[in-house]
């Protein structure tokens, strides 16, 4: 793979937009490691985050990660971690091994669950930071209301952050339409990150609580995660530098 800064420098885009850019995340939702090495430099450097989910990892190992990470880019790790106490704190030190910086696990694991998980994360000199997953972007009432939750995907959000607060959590995941909520609840120092971005006139697929990069900026969002809008794309990196000119608006 190419480095981080190399790419970056023979970027024949726009130039790469430092606020946007760091707050970007591709999520490389490809089938291979190989698939990763062919798509990164269609990117021309305008990325510097990436995602690594279930599909990639279960099909490439860690390797993947530390590969990702020895070029100069940071991962965030999104394997949903969602097991017993003890299973899931073997996981957290596993997982950090790789050097991703952070790392996703469920919420609905319960408060004994995230609070083993953070505590073996503070056991590990360089552990990634823990985000805790609420609702999918996939889901909304319906979808909820089939796995026998019977509220809103809103008001389930906030009762989970709220039990993930009450044990110590500092990120959260959940969709663009509950950020605004969820920063008023958590404060300016926890870490939301908010996939199902869907810049406009881009199609929804599977997403179902989505929202456009510059009013997921605009609600409190840290991070935003852009899968297929971007790894899709007939040009990727076009299609990147579009999603930051928007994010920079936005931020400034």
């Amino acid at each position: 793979m190419e480095t981080a800064h190399n790419s970056a420098s023979t970027s024949s885009v726009n130039p790469v937009i430092p606020a946007a850019r760091d707050r970007l995340i591709v999520a490389l939702d490809l089938p291979a490691i190989q698939s990763v090495r062919q798509f990164l430099p269609r990117l021309e450097g305008q990325c510097r985050w990436f995602k690594v989910g279930l599909e990639l990892f279960i099909a490439a190992g860690p390797s993947v990660v530390s590969e990702l990470v020895a070029s100069g880019f940071s991962v965030f790790l999104d394997l949903k971690l969602h097991d017993i106490p003890n299973t899931v704190a073997g996981a957290v030190k596993s997982a950090s091994a790789c050097g991703a910086s952070m790392l996703t696990l469920h919420a609905s694991g319960g408060p004994q669950m995230m609070q083993a998980a953070l505590e073996a994360a503070a056991t590990l000199p360089n552990a990634p930071k823990l985000l805790a997953v609420t609702v999918l972007t996939s889901m909304n009432a319906q979808q909820l209301h089939a796995t026998g939750v019977m509220q809103q995907p809103a008001e389930q959000v906030e009762l989970l952050a709220r039990m993930g607060l009450a044990a110590g959590m500092r990120g959260f995941v959940c969709s663009a339409q509950e950020t605004a909520r969820l920063r008023d609840i958590a404060g300016a120092d926890v870490t939301l990150v908010i996939p199902g971005i869907r810049p406009a006139g881009v199609a929804l697929d599977d997403q179902k609580r989505v929202a456009t990069p510059a009013d997921a900026l605009r609600n409190g969002a840290n991070f935003l995660v852009v899968g297929r809008p971007i790894v899709q794309a007939e040009n990727p990196a076009m299609a990147a530098a579009s999603i930051l000119t928007e994010m920079e608006a936005a931020l400034a």
